[in-house]
């Protein structure tokens, strides 16, 4: 008699997902980066929640010039600088194709973008992932999101500068004009994050130099 092959979406494994995602969904949560590779489980981790959006003050209030001047790769195969979006609000936006608080904030990115990027904000998103192993991901990740904003990949130097000892994934930097970290977001959350994002763009966009 033939075995039959064991089926991985079974009933149970479909409700217990269904259940996370709801809870992500609700309370919101953030992924542990570590580094450039996913956890070794196949469900990203959803151990923190998201943290309120913070002033930038503490330790890193703007970005420093091996941030600025880093060369990164883009996915559309060119390089670019943080430095070429000076004089402009800018969003950084460090994610992961693998995080599942990273999969359900773009959509939100995206909207965002669309509706601030005619006032003069740039949107730049980061994967901390490895690009040559993560290249045809990210780039199959940007056309099924129809993500419109910069993407490419953070150097290890630059991903390290900008999380501060943090690991978790998403975070967010809303820049101003003169290079200034007005806020800074840890985490995702579906309620809370996109109004709190949004408020820190148009603080950003009304901030004198």
């Amino acid at each position: 008699m033939t075995k039959q092959p064991t089926k991985f979406w079974t009933p149970g494994r479909l409700g217990c997902t269904f259940a996370v995602l709801i809870l992500v969904a609700i309370l919101g949560s953030s992924c542990n980066s570590n580094d450039v590779t996913p956890p070794s489980s196949s469900t990203p981790s959803t151990s923190s929640v998201p943290q309120p959006a913070q002033p930038a003050g503490a330790v890193l209030d703007s970005l420093p010039p091996n941030v600025l001047d880093s060369e990164m790769r883009a996915a559309t195969g060119s390089s670019f600088k943080l430095s070429d979006y000076s004089g402009k609000v800018v969003l950084v936006n460090l994610w992961a194709t693998w995080c599942g608080p990273c999969r359900l904030e773009t959509p939100e990115l995206v909207k965002l973008h669309k509706e601030f990027h005619s006032r003069g904000v740039e949107m730049v998103g980061l994967s901390t992932e490895e690009p040559d192993a993560s290249a045809e991901t990210v780039r199959n990740f940007v056309r099924a999101f129809n993500v419109d904003y910069h993407v490419g990949w953070a150097t290890p130097e630059v991903k390290i500068t900008l999380m501060q000892g943090r690991g978790s994934i998403p975070q967010s930097f809303v820049i101003t004009r003169e290079g200034r970290i007005l806020k800074r977001f840890v985490g995702f959350s579906p309620l809370s994050t996109p109004p709190q994002l949004r408020q820190a763009l148009e603080e950003a966009l009304a901030a004198k130099g």
